[in-house]
């Protein structure tokens, strides 16, 4: 591999990099990581399909915007000190390419995954006001196949998205997409935090109350109608938790 090329000195894709580890870091910060697995990745504006991608066998809390890596639209790294580990460039790359998605955060976090271990596979949106702001934005993926060790697995998840921005993966994970690292990194904390409530309120074993379709339909127009939230959270991740630290 190469050293990075000149594309990434470019002031834009430089603050890409150090967003795209700031987001790792973070994720390190609130467990949402499984050791040196799962994936991060965004993709390089007017490159013709090129994205960054997190590097194999770095944790999560030490991945700085040098260690990132760049690949392009096979899933081949074209540049970078690192490797990359062999599902996160199908997964990507295929994501990327054929659901057109910008940023794709791939995690087995603890919560969203005890989900996909269950007949429902995934998120009741009409529970907590957290689980409201994904109605309408999830895919179910029921068919676990494996590692994603082949261009096809990683398309076949692509095509399982179906335009959502949400995937859960049947016995296996999720899948958060967005059109900017900090949109998609607010989804991926929120995300888990509904996941837990929901579990949590079942093992209680009262009755659940959940709100009219409607009402969560409501919730999330209202959410996505001014991410401003999402920009200060993001904001505040990089005040708190600087490169290094």
């Amino acid at each position: 591999m190469n050293e990075f090329p000149a594309i990434f000195h470019d002031p834009g894709v430089e603050v890409l990099r150090a967003d795209l580890a700031l987001a790792l870091r973070a994720a390190a910060h609130y467990g949402l990581g499984e050791g040196v697995c799962n994936h991060f990745s965004v993709a390089l504006p007017d490159a013709d399909g090129l994205f960054l991608l997190n590097p194999r066998g770095l944790m999560w809390s030490e991945v700085e915007g040098d260690d990132i890596v760049i690949v392009d639209a096979a899933g081949s790294v074209v540049a970078g000190r690192h490797e990359v580990e062999p599902t996160a460039m199908f997964i990507h790359a295929a994501i990327h390419r054929i659901a057109s998605k910008t940023c794709v955060l791939h995690t087995h976090m603890p919560y969203a995954t005890t989900l996909t271990l269950t007949e429902d596979c995934g998120l009741d949106t009409t529970l907590s006001q957290n689980a409201m702001r994904y109605h309408g934005r999830i895919a179910l993926d029921r068919d676990y196949n494996g590692l994603a060790l082949d261009p096809e697995e990683g398309e076949r998840i692509a095509h399982a998205l179906a335009g959502k921005d949400i995937g859960f993966l049947g016995n296996h994970g999720v899948v958060v997409c967005g059109e900017r690292i900090d949109y998609a990194f607010d989804d991926l904390y929120y995300l888990e935090r509904a996941c837990a409530l929901q579990v949590l309120a079942r093992s209680t074993g009262r009755a659940l109350r959940p709100v009219t379709a409607d009402l969560a339909q409501k919730v999330a127009n209202q959410v996505l109608s001014e991410r401003l939230q999402s920009e200060l959270f993001f904001a505040a991740l990089r005040r708190t938790l600087p490169a290094g630290a």
